[in-house]
């Protein structure tokens, strides 16, 4: 497109740009949207669990054979699930990144031209407009009220006048008026390089979740250690048999680690992203797909969001006294004059190209671009005076009849502007001797999933709050045709409290919010968090970037500026507020399963580690009693059968299992009480069983081994049926299967012989079933009756 903004300077030649391209002079800073292929292999191959897996893997064959490393499957399986998942959300990540990157205008041989942002070299002239991110440094070189938001770079809150001279710097975007600047700081130079690449850099970023997770794992890695060595150091005193020792002692640590949880933590997420981008839904940071999961409280803002893009022009009423013609002539100037209009402007500009209404072609002299914190914009022209178009409670004084007739339209449900003539104004010194010629109406066009979406929410127990720019009635009018409770008693934010407290009382109380200016967005997210609440914030527009960027979860339209996108965690590509309730649902079906697998590897760990020390406790009690040495009642292959059907096959299914339930905070702590009786229930019964059964068939037999391995599968089997509630026909046939499963390796010889076990006889079947009983037993009198505060 031409501009009509530049008198002189033409920007760059293409035989310019030629040259700075062959000299290498272009912006091109590395897009990091994912972890690279070398990353990824890196990250997914060389972790210490894989390590100590494989270590232990290697003296369990050399010493007992090839079938005792089969645990070391696991690493096999976490490096192929764990690289497959990983490089498919890296493939849906880069996908919808490039849909979501923003392009830049330059001028170039006297045009504007939209081009990739890696595209701008060095001196190129760069037009920027409210909404443009700015991606390169250098000087403004042409400024018609150009106003920049550096709140990213410096954290204050008010736009920055530009002119000619001024630095704009990368991070930061325009929030009113045009102007060019010269690209000076490029590519690595530039602070996009560092701030807005980051923005949709691929992640596991902070996560409660995965912060958990790490906790447990660092806590059993001090836990191993110790225990091992004390384990090794029981079974030392059985010098015959040392080849079987090294071997059962590396079944007795083989259990203590959580190896399939991490891999199962990052296959949910990224699953969760393909099944999103699928929607179009732009997942920024993996881990945002849990935050609105925790999110009780989702603050909305009204236009673009409960609304779609754009307005239709549904009257023009000129005031009595005022020249019809001259109204018409006035709007389509200020539509000539307005060289980056907001969708109200290009609705008033379709609406006068329809009724045939040409530009007057009346000489500017300046041109007062439209600014959320003002809500007006204007132009004074050289014979027709100054012409102002906003917002008419801010432009009119309360009592003009004008501002009540205002009024009653907007509780209509329709948006109203206010064409006035002003003696002066000025973006800085407010307006003077305003008088109404005429009232703009237009036409909201509300989604026709936003209802819907809505009575979700409220199903869910997620407080909306809806927050605007525009008048409350408007607002509250736009809510009432959507359902919204509250929609009635619409609250001012002209005449919020200055107090924190009582912002916070009144946001607790209130649901619709008009007038709300873009600081106010901020302090609303801030007030509600001051109360304990996560908050996810939705917007669209440079006005929400504040408030997005403090939420707990930022939530972006896809249409929208790309300054709300750069800062946003989640982006709606398509605009459909209709794909919320399916990142809630994903968020909770990550939180809710990984927290039920967790329960289950951790259980296995607290077991192992129990039975480790009950075992070197009684085996140097028996060395000191100058009796039997007390072997470890397992091989790697029985940990292997036990695993795979408990923990391993199951946990995989049930950590991609839909659920609803909405996510809870102190996951570490719900877990932990969960596991440690659980486990110690696990281990008891079948450390007794095991004596009895050594005591019953001796040392020689394998009968031991095979009843305590049963013992010890039937309780991790109840561990796992209480944890896949609540059941469906899948769930169920899931654990009746793993039942089957077990069973037919003790009752099919072959089977038998490959895992070291034999059909037990009815003595074994009894003491397997007590133990079992009791084990069960106790765990469901824990889960029953202990308090209150140790169930929450």
């Amino acid at each position: 497109m031409t501009t009509p903004m530049l008198a002189g300077d033409r920007g760059l030649t293409a035989a310019e740009v030629a040259e700075r391209v062959e000299a290498g002079a272009v912006n091109e800073a590395k897009r990091h949207t994912s972890r690279p292929l070398s990353a990824i292999l890196r990250a997914n191959f060389f972790t210490p669990l894989n390590a100590v897996i494989g270590v232990l893997a290697v003296i369990a064959i050399g010493f007992g054979g090839l079938k005792q490393g089969l645990f070391a499957g696991v690493i096999i399986a976490n490096i192929a699930i764990g690289t497959i998942q990983e490089l498919r959300a890296k493939r849906t990540l880069d996908k919808l990144s490039l849909m979501n990157r923003s392009n830049a205008k330059v001028l170039r041989d006297g045009e504007i031209i939209s081009i990739d942002p890696t595209r701008i070299v060095r001196d190129d002239l760069v037009f920027v407009e409210p909404g443009d991110r700015i991606v390169v440094d250098g000087p403004v070189v042409e400024s018609r009220n150009l106003e920049i938001d550096e709140s990213l770079l410096t954290g204050e809150a008010d736009p920055v006048a530009k002119t000619p001279g001024d630095e704009v710097r990368s991070g930061s975007f325009a929030v009113a008026g045009t102007g060019l600047f010269r690209a000076e700081q490029i590519g690595a130079e530039s602070y996009a390089a560092k701030l807005v690449e980051e923005a949709s850099k691929f992640t596991l970023a902070r996560s409660e979740l995965r912060e958990g997770i790490n906790r447990f794992i660092k806590l059993i890695n001090w836990l191993i250690v110790p225990i091992a060595l004390l384990l090794i150091i029981s079974q030392l005193s059985d010098h015959e048999n040392w080849r079987e020792i090294i071997v059962s002692t590396v079944a007795g640590i083989v259990p203590m680690i959580p190896e399939g949880l991490v891999l199962l933590t990052s296959v949910a997420f990224a699953v969760g992203v393909i099944r999103l981008g699928a929607r179009k839904c732009l997942v920024q940071e993996l881990p945002a797909i849990e935050g609105l999961a925790r999110t009780d409280v989702l603050c909305l803002d009204k236009t673009g969001t409960l609304t779609e893009g754009g307005m239709d022009v549904d009257e023009i009423r000129p005031i009595n006294g005022s020249d019809g013609p001259s109204v018409t002539d006035a709007l389509a100037a200020l539509a000539a004059a307005d060289d980056s209009p907001n969708p109200t402007m290009q609705a008033v500009a379709a609406h006068l190209r329809g009724k045939r209404v040409s530009d007057p072609n009346w000489r500017v002299i300046d041109v007062m671009p439209f600014s959320s914190a003002r809500k007006w914009s204007g132009t004074r022209f050289t014979d027709n005076g100054t012409w102002l178009l906003g917002a008419p409670d801010i432009l009119l004084d309360a009592g003009d009849p004008v501002a009540l007739e205002a009024d009653v339209l907007s509780a209509q449900g329709l948006r109203v502007l206010a064409l006035v003539t002003a003696e002066s104004a000025s973006t800085t010194g407010g307006v003077a001797g305003v008088k109404a010629q005429a009232l703009v109406i237009l036409r909201q066009r509300l989604r026709s999933t936003a209802a819907a979406t809505l009575a979700y929410f409220k199903e869910q127990g997620v407080a909306v709050k809806i927050i605007s720019g525009d008048s409350p009635a408007a607002v509250g009018a736009v809510a009432a045709q959507l359902g919204v409770e509250g929609a009635a008693d619409t609250v001012d934010a002209r005449r919020l409290p200055e107090d924190p407290e009582e912002l916070a009382d009144l946001l607790e109380r209130a649901t619709i919010f008009g007038r709300v200016k873009p600081h106010q967005k901020q302090a609303f997210v801030k007030a509600l968090q001051s109360r304990g609440h996560t908050v996810a914030m939705t917007g669209d527009g440079v006005n929400d970037v504040l408030a997005l960027k403090d939420a707990d979860l930022g939530i972006a339209m896809g249409s929208g500026s790309a300054a709300a996108r750069s800062v946003a965690q989640v982006v709606l590509l398509d605009d459909e507020f209709a794909t919320l309730p399916h990142v809630v649902n994903e968020g909770r079906r990550v939180l809710g399963n990984i927290g039920r697998v967790s329960n289950v590897f951790l259980t296995k760990t607290v077991y192992a580690i129990a039975l480790a020390l009950f075992i070197a406790v009684g085996a140097i009690s028996a060395w000191i009693a100058g009796n039997d040495p007390l072997p470890y009642p397992f091989l790697p292959i029985h940990q292997s059968l036990i695993n795979l059907f408990t923990i391993g096959l199951p946990a995989f299914f049930l950590a991609l299992a839909p659920t609803f339930d909405r996510a809870k905070p102190g996951f570490v702590k719900r877990v932990l009480k969960f596991a440690i009786p659980a486990g110690i229930c696990c281990a008891v019964p079948t450390f007794v069983v095991y004596l009895a059964a050594l005591a019953h068939d001796g040392y020689d037999s394998k009968l031991p081994q095979t009843t305590a391995a049963i013992t010890l599968f039937s309780l991790a089997l109840a561990v796992l049926a209480i944890v896949a509630k609540p059941y469906v026909w899948w769930k169920g046939l899931l654990v009746g299967g793993c039942a089957a499963a077990f069973v037919t390796v003790l009752a099919v010889p072959p089977f038998a012989r490959f895992y070291e076990l034999e059909l037990p006889g009815a003595w074994n079947t009894t003491a397997a079933a007590i133990g079992v009983g009791s084990g069960v037993a106790a765990l469901l009198f824990w889960l029953v009756v202990r308090p209150k505060h140790l169930k929450d």
